[in-house]
């Protein structure tokens, strides 16, 4: 058994950073682009509505290796012949978007769920004392939704 870990434990360690090192762009773009998409879903827009749709359920319907070969092969083969760029993906850089989009189409549902758990009457609250859309959504609804949305995330 020692032969194996001092023969392979080098390898294993850098490998554990890399994957930790994933995880953590991919979480933190996830977040991103879930708040985007979801916001875009709550707005009383139907193009902003159809286009969060489309993003969740077009990525959801996807499996992560068929978005993974996809980003991998397919961005790079798209920008040779199409835009006429040579772009090459690193390994990391190639799985921190799959995991991205992935987990922000997951994560617009949950940020939605959670807008969307909150009484309307709080957003008509905000409104009347004369806050914008905006600022209401940002520090009156969305600080009591993450309270609901973190059993989810976590």
């Amino acid at each position: 058994m020692n032969t194996v870990i001092d023969q392979y434990g080098q390898i294993l360690l850098e490998a554990m950073g890399q994957t930790l090192l994933l995880a953590l762009y991919g979480l933190l773009f996830a977040c991103i682009l879930g708040l985007i998409f979801g916001m875009l879903s709550v707005v009383k827009n139907k193009v902003c509505n159809v286009i969060a749709y489309i993003f969740v359920y077009a990525i959801r319907g996807v499996p992560m290796i068929v978005l993974a070969f996809f980003v991998f092969f397919g961005v790079p083969y798209f920008f040779k012949n199409v835009i006429g760029k040579n772009i090459i993906l690193s390994a990391l850089t190639a799985g921190t978007i799959c995991l991205a989009l992935n987990c922000g189409a997951y994560m617009a549902e949950i940020i939605r769920a959670g807008i969307q758990s909150v009484d309307k009457g709080q957003m008509e609250a905000a409104r009347s004392l004369g806050l914008t859309y905006w600022r209401s959504m940002f520090r009156v609804v969305l600080p009591q939704a993450i309270r609901t949305m973190i059993p989810s995330i976590i």
